[in-house]
């Protein structure tokens, strides 16, 4: 009972496990792994090598940003949950934006000049090409990305004529922002998990007759990227949805293991979106036990990481580094790649969600 004689509201007791501790997992850490697994994925396209490894129709850049998708479904949803809707754009909108807009100026601003004039020994013409690099930031500053090279640079390398092969996922991930605020502006959505869960399924079933539906909508791109990307999301966002009730465990850890290995290999066409919520339980059920650094606990470099690793990779290339094989360059990539992220955070992310936190 209260000072005011008003029994409190009880929470359902867990059917099984533990909640997730938001301060004593290694997300970050997963978040971290995920972004070098896509580096390395690169690293083939970069050096001429072929797609990579890969199963099941996702090569392994793939599979890592169907685990960024349903972390992020986990995450989001609860902050959309535990914010009214316009703190709750102002953070995803610091999140995503500034670091983005950074990265396009310093690909605009150094990169592309470093490889124009490794090509053509001088910067002359470099302001007058068809892709100035003025246009490359303004043609992709709203996160959708029309322009992916710099005044016809890189150029000379085995994947020419583009800058960053990271940053198309942006778009569609904060699509899937604004789902969520829409969603959970709904009360139904906020009373029960049921509607995140039909949703989900729902996603599915459009990603399980895309074939039907692309006619329909003249085979265009964006549909088809976000149909085949929301169920990773909302796979996330049902877990979280269900976190009240089911928690984190090994018991459980193995069953999503095997559910989701049941899916992507059992199922072709839509498998692999329908094991969206057990991947997302199984990555978040590993942050509970695989150790961290103290250091990267409190820093997330993750997402720079992201951002910068594919515009080190081609600026390596166009200095011959593609010669090195896969191997070594993606251990040279990633060491270069380090930095940047470490910058983006400590400079730009860190900053600015702060000021944005403190305003809401």
């Amino acid at each position: 009972m209260t000072a005011l004689g008003v029994k409190p509201r009880e929470l359902p007791k867990m059917l099984f496990g533990k909640p997730l501790d938001p301060r004593n997992n290694s997300l970050n850490l997963i978040r971290l792994i995920l972004a070098f697994m896509v580096l390395f994925a690169h690293s083939f396209f970069v050096v001429g090598a072929g797609t990579g490894p890969g199963f099941k129709g996702e090569n392994l850049g793939g599979w890592a940003v169907a685990g960024f998708f349903g972390i992020s479904g986990y995450l989001i949803t609860g902050s959309r949950f535990n914010n009214n809707i316009g703190p709750y754009l102002v953070h995803r909108a610091a999140r995503i934006f500034p670091a983005f807009l950074v990265c396009l100026l310093v690909m605009a601003g150094a990169f592309a000049p470093i490889a124009y004039v490794a090509q053509h020994s001088s910067l002359h013409g470099f302001f007058q090409t068809p892709t100035t690099p003025a246009n490359s930031v303004f043609a992709n500053m709203f996160l959708k990305i029309s322009s992916y090279d710099i005044a016809g640079t890189p150029a000379g390398v085995p994947y020419p004529g583009a800058w960053n092969g990271s940053l198309w996922t942006l778009y569609f991930e904060f699509l899937c922002y604004l789902l969520i605020a829409l969603l959970g502006s709904l009360a139904l959505v906020r009373k029960s998990p049921w509607p995140i869960l039909a949703a989900f399924l729902l996603s599915v079933l459009v990603w399980a007759n895309i074939a039907r539906l692309d006619p329909y909508l003249q085979n265009n791109f964006d549909f088809n990227m976000l149909s085949r990307l929301v169920p990773y999301f909302l796979g996330g966002a049902v877990v979280k949805v269900f976190a009240r009730r089911i928690g984190l465990n090994w018991q459980g850890g193995v069953a999503a293991l095997v559910l989701a290995a049941g899916c992507v290999f059992g199922l072709d066409g839509f498998g692999n979106q329908l094991a969206a919520p057990f991947i997302a339980y199984l990555l978040l059920w590993v942050s509970t036990w695989l150790p961290s650094p103290r250091l990267v606990l409190r820093h997330d470099i993750s997402y720079g990481a992201y951002i910068y690793a594919f515009p080190v990779q081609q600026l390596l290339a166009v200095f011959g580094a593609y010669h090195w094989g896969v191997w070594w360059f993606t251990v040279a990539a990633a060491a270069a790649t380090i930095p940047f992220a470490t910058a983006s955070w400590l400079l730009v992310e860190k900053p600015i969600m702060a000021i944005a936190k403190r305003r809401t």
